[in-house]
């Protein structure tokens, strides 16, 4: 089925607006929260893989918000010790663990081995399957440090269990062992165009370098991309992919953002536009939306990635006030939210987040609906199996 309904406008977003810029002010340790496991409750792990530089911080931000409650900046730590920090988040039930603390190397011995962070070889890939085994079993674990501003291994820290546990970083999917301890994976999809846009504006209009080193920078780098990193979006459940806007080939700001959702997958069902199954592209009223042109355009159709059955929701352009998301979000269905309107509620909560007024915080918002589904129906059926052996025994 085709639809096409005329007419919807939008303003131009900023490249910066899905750069990775969450830096949680409020550093307290876990002795605050009530995140303590339950008798018996196994964590759900969460896997999210991306290169550098594409926003898995403000990801992570929706996420852990999303589950409600104080959310915390890193476990004590932060950039006013003298340059020591760790990488750890926290919220009420939440833990994300950055898989650079699993590099084998510092900075000067990456330099030694002539290999990048992004080289497989660089990875402790052994530790991180047992430490991520081990949380999943309700353990402690005294994980490493890498520290992002001395490039040095520092010394590790405790990471009690909580009842999500979410691993994010360059490598999160290529050891068998650990995807096999992971209940839903997502892959941060940035197309090449979009990243050079990105670090232009960054490095060159923001810290002053050349157009020929911020080439030089990216074409270094996309070897092991190519080799290491970018594979693994074959294993994902969910994709957020972000391409050049459609709607203005002059264009160089907007963005296409598509989430492209596995069918099948145990606990998640992909969101669907209008009528689930469907082939349809959408063009709002511009009676309800209040942003110039160019626009914005929405589409929903079935197709196949690396040979799975996917579902793919997709938008293209800006919204210029937040509020009127709402009248989107009244026509998508399946977004396992809690009440109509919650998920604008949310994107204006994040509002002065990178993509809260695109695509890829409408799509970010919605992977973590979904996470939050899969954790409830996960939890419930944990719950009725252990009240079952309770009546049994």
């Amino acid at each position: 089925m085709k639809l096409s309904i005329t007419v919807g406008a939008l303003a131009v977003a900023t490249a910066s607006a899905f750069s990775p810029a969450f830096m949680p002010t409020n550093l307290r340790g876990s002795s605050a929260l009530q995140m303590a496991l339950e008798p018996g409750q196994t964590p759900i792990i969460i896997g999210l893989a991306a290169d550098s530089g594409c926003g898995k911080s403000t990801f992570m931000r929706r996420v852990t918000s999303t589950f409600g409650g104080e959310v915390c900046g890193p476990l004590g730590g932060g950039f006013g010790n003298g340059g020591w920090e760790t990488n750890t988040l926290v919220s009420d039930i939440a833990t994300v663990i950055c898989l650079d603390d699993y590099h084998l190397n510092d900075r000067n011995g990456r330099k030694v081995s002539g290999l990048t962070a992004l080289n497989t070889a660089e990875q402790k890939f052994d530790l991180m399957y047992e430490h991520v085994k081990a949380l999943k079993e309700g353990k402690n674990i005294m994980k490493p440090i890498y520290n992002h501003v001395n490039g040095t291994l520092d010394a590790p820290e405790e990471i009690e269990p909580t009842p999500v546990i979410i691993i994010e970083g360059l490598h999160p999917f290529v050891d068998d062992r650990v995807r096999e301890l992971i209940d839903f994976s997502l892959y941060l999809d940035i197309s090449p165009d979009v990243k050079l846009n990105w670090k232009i504006q960054r490095d060159m209009e923001e810290r002053g370098h050349s157009l020929e080193s911020i080439m030089a920078s990216i074409e270094a780098r996309k070897p092991d991309f190519d080799a290491y990193i970018e594979p693994q979006k074959k294993y994902a459940d969910y994709v957020i992919e972000v391409l050049p806007t459609d709607l203005d080939p002059e264009d160089k700001k907007t963005l296409k953002v598509r989430a492209i959702q596995k069918k099948g997958v145990p606990d998640f069902t992909p969101a669907y536009l209008f009528d689930e199954g469907s082939e349809i592209e959408w063009t709002p009223s511009a009676e309800k939306l209040s942003s110039p042109a160019p626009g914005i355009k929405l589409a929903y159709r079935q197709e196949q990635y690396f040979g799975a059955d996917v579902a793919v929701l997709e938008m293209d352009g800006n919204f210029d006030n937040i509020q009127e998301l709402v009248y989107v979000e009244s026509n998508i269905g399946n977004t396992n939210s809690k009440f109509y309107g919650e998920i604008t509620q949310a994107m204006l909560s994040l509002a002065d987040s990178p993509g809260s007024n695109n695509g890829t915080g409408l799509m970010q918002t919605l992977a973590a609906f979904a996470i939050r589904e899969l954790f409830n129906k996960k939890s419930a059926a944990a719950k009725l199996a252990q009240s079952k052996e309770a009546v049994s025994a």
